[in-house]
């Protein structure tokens, strides 16, 4: 085995590239710094189950890739599986057949791939007034506004279908009696007129866990954007449109300096996201407002995302006036102003976000069409 895939050398390693100390790893653990030490130089084998969750945490790990290096190094099955067959009567009856009739690494891997398809969430984000979309808000959520005889809602919630993605969440707030499609899990944003978009999100957090897709609910998408955003194995991706000035042309009320813009690198990773300027020479596009976090990406969130609560309620985050109004964008530029990569899924065009007036009846033109 490479040293660099070894428990010992893998946290050891985290630990360094997050500029924590030894002695303040352990303590933040509840372990000696002797101990810490041992396992880091490979003295002794890797710790208990709730020690390594707790490493995990910390380090932003991913945690079952560590239950993997513990359970090489003690030349064992890796505790969280060893647990998960115990509690489950048919999994000895699956590996059996397994073994059985030889399933190679490759046919395995793609029962796993299509295990976790089926289980991807999507969250989203309803609560708002519409204020723009007014006259035509002035009774209804502006997610229930209708194109070509279906609500906006309804033709996210297909398209997600289409992706057989069926467990779907919508946190509400403004006229939430409106929305109550059957077989959705709803959560209600009670305070929706003095929050925004990332606060209004996490009226939902108990949900944001395992692979999850995030979205507004003022955009129209084909089921290709949704294809490829679940093509991405990173732990947090953003659908970004490098095709997105073409949809300001003759766009008024919704002018071109309002985009979420994204400066990203060569490697695709956010550099800088928001209501911002771009130079012609930055590599940048429109962010869609859809993002997908896989299991450990979600863990992530949530901690940047609790941790920014603590220090920023009430106060100034971001671009926001307060943490209480702050957007989706600020968490994200947040995380990456503390190091933590996001990947950017670059498509061009088959969305379109329905924000003002102008937005909606031109889309509905191009339905009748």
């Amino acid at each position: 085995m490479r040293t660099s895939h070894t428990f010992s050398n893998h946290i050891k390693t985290l630990r360094i590239a997050r500029n924590i100390g030894q002695r303040k790893l352990a303590r933040m653990v509840g372990i000696s710094p002797s101990y810490l030490n041992d396992i880091e130089n490979n003295k002794r084998l890797p710790p208990r189950k709730e020690i390594i969750k707790k490493i995990a945490t910390i380090l932003e790990a991913n945690l079952e890739n560590l239950y993997d290096l513990a359970g090489k190094a003690k030349n064992t099955v890796p505790s969280d599986v060893a647990d998960i067959v115990i509690k489950s009567k048919e999994l000895p009856s699956l590996l059996r057949a397994i073994e059985k009739y030889g399933l190679k690494s490759g046919e395995i891997k793609e029962i796993e791939k299509k295990i976790k398809e089926s289980n991807v969430k999507a969250i989203i984000i309803a609560a708002g007034i519409g204020n723009r979309l007014k006259p035509f808000t002035n009774d209804l959520p502006k997610c229930m506004l209708k194109f070509g005889g279906k609500t906006l809602l309804k033709r996210q919630i297909e398209a997600f279908k289409e992706n057989n993605i069926k467990n779907i969440v919508v946190i509400k707030g403004y006229k939430e009696e409106k929305i109550n499609y059957p077989g959705i899990k709803y959560y209600v944003n009670s305070n929706y007129q003095n929050n925004n978009i990332l606060n209004s999100l996490f009226y939902a957090e108990e949900g944001i866990e395992g692979e999850v897709i995030i979205l507004y609910s003022d955009i129209l998408f084909e089921k290709q954007v949704v294809e490829r955003l679940l093509e991405s194995k990173k732990d947090i991706s953003i659908v970004v449109d490098i095709e997105w000035k073409s949809y300001y042309v003759g766009r008024k009320h919704h002018p071109i300096e309002e985009a979420e813009n994204v400066i990203f690198d060569a490697e695709n990773n956010v550099v800088e996201i928001g209501k911002i300027l771009t130079d012609r020479h930055d590599v940048h596009g429109e962010f869609i407002g859809m993002m997908k976090l896989t299991s450990r990406g979600s863990e992530v969130f949530k901690k940047h995302y609790n941790r920014a609560k603590k220090l920023f309620w009430g106060k100034p985050f971001q671009r926001a006036a307060t943490f209480e109004k702050a957007y989706l964008t600020d968490m994200i530029q947040e995380m990456v102003d503390l190091g933590v990569p996001i990947h950017c899924v670059i498509i061009e065009r088959g969305w379109k976000e329905i924000d003002t007036v102008e937005d909606y009846k031109k889309a509905i033109k191009e339905f009748v069409k």
